[in-house]
Parts: structure tokens; sequence; C-alpha cells
């Protein structure tokens, strides 16, 4: 009797991963907030510097952008020896890239889940991970659950990774329906680094392109955490570095700088 309890439990928690999956592609609100175009003042950077502007954008899709971000800037938590933090905004390809470096996620073969790490952590659902659960977070975030929910809403996402021993990417297209194999090869012990590359599904969104009242609020996020981050990490947008490395340079966007 116990074991078929045991199998049926099994089972039913199968079954969890195809319902949570329709729920969230359909009712993404539920999850990353409104899924439509909202009028709201805001902070952005429109590219001179920050400032206070009305702007027309939806939450939805600039949560994706925040939760991949974060995940990235959170790993100086796990690993103080991080001190780059690349993100890429490509407004003509709506296409985005975040990079950082100070240690992968492991390239190990996970014997309960029956997977790849960066699989497990990026592709299901339903698989927890220890890669970012119950530790202390510099910027929030939903310790990669977000990651997640962000691979369901893009039309392609890419996770690319080096732990000092193997080198591993695996692309997902079509709301994280489809997945290739994992490509693993060795890598040099000093390559440790992890990149996620994705395409926002913005028909899902009603919208078009990454226009931009979006992306001057990313740009701005960009911003928030070379001042979280500090000296210590250098952060780059689009291949310009931030000129952001403290926090009072961070404060000064906003207020200008102290007379001298």
């Amino acid at each position: 009797v116990n074991s078929q309890t045991k199998k049926s439990k099994t089972i039913e928690e199968e079954f969890k991963e195809p319902h949570e999956f329709e729920q969230i592609w359909k009712r993404p609100d539920m999850y990353f907030g409104n899924a439509k175009k909202v009028k709201k003042a805001v902070w952005v950077h429109d590219g001179q510097g920050v400032i206070s502007k009305t702007i027309v954008f939806i939450p939805g899709i600039y949560k994706m952008f925040d939760e991949i971000v974060v995940n990235a800037a959170d790993n100086k938590v796990r690993n103080p020896s991080m001190d780059i933090l690349k993100i890429e905004i490509d407004e003509n390809k709506n296409f985005i890239s975040v990079w950082n470096n100070g240690g992968g996620i492991p390239v190990v073969w996970h014997e309960t889940h029956k997977l790849y790490v960066p699989e497990m952590i990026f592709g299901h659902l339903r698989s927890s991970s220890n890669y970012n659960d119950n530790k202390t977070r510099l910027t929030g975030g939903r310790n990669g659950y977000g990651a997640k929910i962000t691979n369901i809403l893009s039309t392609e996402f890419i996770i690319e990774t080096c732990d000092g021993s193997k080198y591993y990417r695996q692309s997902f297209k079509n709301n994280m329906k489809e997945k290739s194999e994992p490509l693993i090869r060795d890598c040099k012990p000093n390559e440790k680094w992890t990149c996620v590359s994705f395409y926002p599904d913005l028909a899902r969104f009603g919208m078009d392109v990454l226009d931009e009242d979006t992306v001057s609020l990313m740009r701005r996020r960009v911003y928030d955490l070379a001042g979280v981050l500090g000296k210590t990490t250098k952060v780059y947008l689009n291949g310009q570095q931030i000129p952001v490395k403290s926090f009072s340079d961070y404060v000064d966007l906003y207020l200008g700088p102290k007379d001298s």
C-alpha cells in the first residue's frame, strides 16, 4: 500500500508542472505584475542621465529583465570574487544578455532530477535548487524561480556557463516548450562565468519592439545595480562601463553632485 501511495504522489508531482506552465503563460500578471501597458511617473535613464518622467510600459516585460539581472548581481553574495557584470540590451534585435564572472553554475548531473544542474535551475519549474535559495540577497528577486518564468515568456532563452572545469550551453525555444541537448566541453580552470540571453516574447504582451520607454527603465536599473555593487564590481551596459563606483556616486545621479 505504501509503495502504491508513493507512486501515486510521484505521478501527481509530475503533472503539476504542465498545469503551472499554462497558468504562467495565460496569467503572467500573477507572477510578474501587470501584463498590460501602464502609464506611470518613474525614474529612468534617457541615455544622458537619470530623470523623472511619465512613461508607458508593461511591468511584466520589465520584470523579466529585472529577474535576470538581479540573479546575476546576487552572485556577488555567493562568490565575492565576482568583479564584472555585463548587460546588453539590443533594441534592434529585441535581445537581452546578462553576463557575470565570479563562479559559474556547477556543470554536474543531478541524480534526483536526472538532468544537469543548469537545466534544472532555468528549465524546470518543479525542480528546486540550493543554487540561490536560502541565501542573503543584495537586490531581491525570486530565488531563481523568476528566471524560469522569464524562460516561459521568451521566444528563445539561452544559458551558458563555465564552472572552471566544464563549459555548458543550452537553448530553449517556443516559450520553454522546446530545448536543445546540452553542449558540454572542457574549459580552463580560470573560466568561471555565467551568461543568460533571451528574446522576450513581445507579441505575448502586445508589443512589437523594446520601445524607448521600456529600455530607459531597464537602463536606470543597470545604474541601480552599479550603485549597490560598488567599486569592487565593474558594471557595463552595451560595452560601456557605468560611471558609478560608490553609493555616493549613485545618489548624485538623482540629487546632482555636491558643490565643491
